[in-house]
């Protein structure tokens, strides 16, 4: 690399007698995501994930938490913030060819954090706990360095995985149905009902 000696210049008033030019270099921050069209490493999307779940301690209690439970506080706008940050996780989850049932199990990491974290204050806790980008990059590391047989039992883990959260899911669906029901049902005959 070649490097420019200073170049002195007339003096004027008050400036120094001589002039120094600096090359300008393109810096690169180490650590971060990069764009354009390149595959981010597995160090780039675990220091995001740190950053947004446990770059912060509180003292004395050892409570990790990140820039999700903080963006978390703002109304609306931090909880989909940060989800847009987790899809980036999901979407280099996919990039690398990860299956489609660790995809799943991803999206529902983020799913939980997005509706338990739009809760005002009890979502922000959670987001101290949960830790949806920690959870995926650890799925996503699982993936990547498994071999076959681990592949394979991985596969019937997120199955299993996959089965008894749909299984979960239905039940509360098929709970909250029959609540609303019985609600409505209870309302309706206080409303026409001897009136």
């Amino acid at each position: 690399m070649k490097t420019k000696s200073p170049r002195p210049h007339p003096p004027e008033a008050n400036d120094s007698p001589y002039r120094v030019e600096v090359e300008r270099i393109p810096v690169e921050v180490q650590g971060w995501p990069r764009s354009g069209g390149r595959q981010s490493s597995t160090a780039d999307i675990e220091l995001l994930a740190r950053w947004m779940d446990s770059v912060f301690e509180i003292p004395g209690l050892r409570w990790r938490f990140g820039l999700d439970a903080l963006l978390g506080l703002l109304p609306g706008f931090g909880d989909t913030a940060t989800s847009i940050v987790s899809l980036y996780i999901l979407h280099a989850a996919g990039r690398r060819g990860v299956s489609r049932l660790t995809m799943s199990r991803m999206a529902m990491n983020i799913g939980i954090d997005y509706v338990v974290g739009a809760i005002p204050f009890v979502g922000d806790v959670f987001d101290i706990y949960w830790k949806a980008n920690q959870k995926n990059v650890e799925l996503l590391r699982r993936e990547s360095l498994a071999g076959p047989a681990d592949a394979r039992r991985m596969r019937v883990g997120d199955w299993l995985f996959f089965l008894g959260l749909a299984a979960i899911l239905v039940t509360l669906l098929v709970g909250s149905v029959t609540i609303a029901w019985f609600v409505i049902g209870w309302l309706g005959s206080k409303l026409f009902s001897g009136g």
